[in-house]
């Protein structure tokens, strides 16, 4: 009888244990430094002797060496040392990286230690009860990363893998990972001519071409639309301000380090901005407000500026300077529930709209240390959770996960290879409008301090456009695709009536093109306009132009049929209607 399998994580991190074995016993010498399991697998970091570094090809390898190993059975062997014991037996196996994370421990503390075969480590646990109860497992790639992150410290060698109970989910997983590799946007960025990341800028700030500029540009006007039709009220703020602005606000004590540094004009030290909600404040500021304007909702597709080291850096996804789809709620603290569903309704609507059913909420709640009164974060907590139970959404409460400012609400989604990404936050913020003394003059005639909602809903436009590109594999749909219909010729005497059908689509709204290149058979145009992913390719011949009709061909649905000028409009506004 095959052996119960334990949850994922610890057969995960059992994983990275026997790889690490693998591994100082092919390099001897090797230091590692920690190997934790992540979603869907593990890791291991390593400094190899000699500044010696992996390669794809150590990789089948090192798997070779890894089921060696299972076959001689070793146990994971648990054992306690005091921490100078811990210390001797590292510092005998020149193990640095070991020992300078136990001399952080008190020294009155156990130090737990686990033993596969030769290996020893400091470690926790649990693990599963010997290497041979690892059923299905593959090493994926190398990477590089500094020790703790910081680029001061030795840059090690990391090895990532995954873990599956069985031979089968681990195949069906590889499966996705080819699937995601397929749909990379960057890939698909490239192929698609819809942007490119030029060193030359510095890294992790985008170009984007006239296919993605277009593409964005339909986004943001829906995205505009639906916000007039609710009451938000669009706004634009500088991309900069004086630094005195981000004291004040408290991005300058709790943020610098994601701030970019400041340059001086005129005596004064002005910061690009990370982010909008001190801007949409002085709004709030710039004149006596009443209750009666409440809810004030601020919203704005904001540029803005973050560090982000270049190792971390990631196409579209992890980018310095992006487009956030910014909003900020003015409102009275009876108002704040029905604030947050509001808020939740759209974010339901707009990610439907782009295909997205499927939504995840999480709610974290008060940490340890928190700005505002306890009464403040209840009513908050209450609030969200009232609103989210009305929105009949599933939840889970993250205890103690809130920010300290305020509670929050963040919703993810679910793309088409099954991976979770987060988009809307809802955010309350306790802190910035007692920073900056906001007031509003309530019914009663005195002032009262409002409460103060962050919020997004597809978070950066940049990440957001890469996800969408990933979900339908740069196959857009008819309503977000640069060209949505490209006329094709059979031979050069059909160019005119095809020139005549663009401006006929182009006049009713749509995005239409000729595939005008002189000598081109029939079959490349196609092929062509298949890769481009362009939704519809209509074929015009000597029949159509004496019909007025095209022979229209569905990319996606792989249908083809004669259809009428008519017929196509309707079409067309069938697919592309977003109020």
């Amino acid at each position: 009888m095959p052996p119960t399998h334990p949850d994922l994580e610890i057969l995960r991190h059992s994983t990275a244990h026997l790889m690490a074995a693998a591994v100082c016993e092919l390099f001897p010498g090797a230091e590692y430094g920690i190997g934790p399991s992540i979603e869907d697998g593990f890791y291991y970091d390593f400094l190899l002797p000699g500044g010696e570094r992996f390669t794809d090809e150590d990789l089948p390898r090192i798997e070779d060496r890894m089921r060696e190993i299972q076959g001689r059975r070793p146990a994971y062997q648990r054992s306690e040392l005091t921490r100078e014991q811990a210390l001797t037996e590292f510092r005998g196996r020149s193990q640095r990286f070991k020992v300078e994370l136990i001399e952080r421990i008190a020294e009155d503390e156990v130090i737990s230690c686990y033993r596969t075969g030769d290996f020893f480590d400091l470690c926790r646990g649990p693990h599963v009860p010997d290497a041979s109860q690892i059923p299905a497992f593959r090493l994926l790639h190398p990477a590089g990363a500094y020790w703790h992150g910081d680029e001061t410290q030795p840059m090690l060698q990391r090895i990532y893998g995954t873990a599956w109970s069985s031979q089968a989910e681990l195949d069906r997983y590889l499966e996705r990972l080819e699937m995601a590799r397929q749909r990379d946007h960057r890939k698909l960025g490239r192929e698609l001519d819809m942007f490119s990341l030029s060193e030359e800028l510095g890294g992790g700030l985008v170009l984007w071409h006239p296919n993605g500029a277009t593409v964005r540009t339909v986004i943001e006007d829906y995205w505009r639309l639906q916000h007039r039709r609710r009451g938000y009220k669009l706004v634009y703020t500088p991309h900069l301000a004086r630094e005195q602005l981000w004291e004040t606000s408290g991005h300058l004590g709790f943020f610098a380090d994601e701030m970019y540094g400041p340059m001086e004009v005129e005596g004064e030290r002005y910061r690009v901005k990370p982010m909008s909600c001190p801007f949409h404040i002085l709004i709030f500021q710039s004149k006596q407000r009443s209750y009666r304007e409440l809810p004030l909702r601020l919203a704005e597709l904001a540029s803005v500026y973050r560090f982000q080291r270049s190792g971390t850096l990631h196409g579209l996804l992890r980018v310095r300077g992006f487009t956030q789809d910014d909003a900020h709620i003015f409102c009275t603290p009876d108002q704040a529930e029905a604030e947050v569903a509001g808020v939740l309704d759209l974010v339901q609507e707009m990610m439907a709209r782009f295909g997205f059913s499927e939504l995840e909420v999480d709610l974290s709640t008060k940490p340890a240390k928190a700005a505002g009164e306890d009464s403040m974060w209840a009513d908050a907590e209450s609030a969200l959770d009232r609103a989210v139970r009305s929105r009949g959404l599933d939840f889970q409460v993250n205890q103690g996960e809130g920010a300290f400012y305020g509670p929050k609400v963040d919703v993810h989604i679910r793309d088409a290879m099954g991976r979770r990404w987060q988009c809307a936050t809802v955010q309350f913020d306790f802190n910035e409008p007692e920073r900056f003394g906001l007031e509003y003059v309530g019914a009663d005639g005195t002032a009262h301090r409002p409460l103060m909602v962050h919020r997004t809903l597809l978070g950066s436009m940049e990440r957001f456009f890469g996800v969408l590109l990933e979900h339908y594999a740069g196959a857009l749909p008819t309503w977000l695709s640069p060209v949505q219909v490209q006329l094709l010729t059979i031979t050069d005497e059909q160019l005119d009536f095809a020139y005549k059908v663009v401006a006929e689509l182009e006049g009713e709204g749509f995005r239409a093109e000729v595939a005008d290149r002189p000598g081109r058979q029939l079959n490349a145009k196609i092929r062509e306009g298949q890769l481009a992913k362009i939704p519809y390719l209509a074929v015009v011949g000597r029949r159509e132009v004496e019909s007025g009709a095209v022979n229209l061909r569905d990319t996606r649905g792989g249908t083809q049929e004669s259809v009428s000028m008519a017929q196509l409009l309707e079409r067309l506004r069938t697919e592309t209607e977003t109020f």
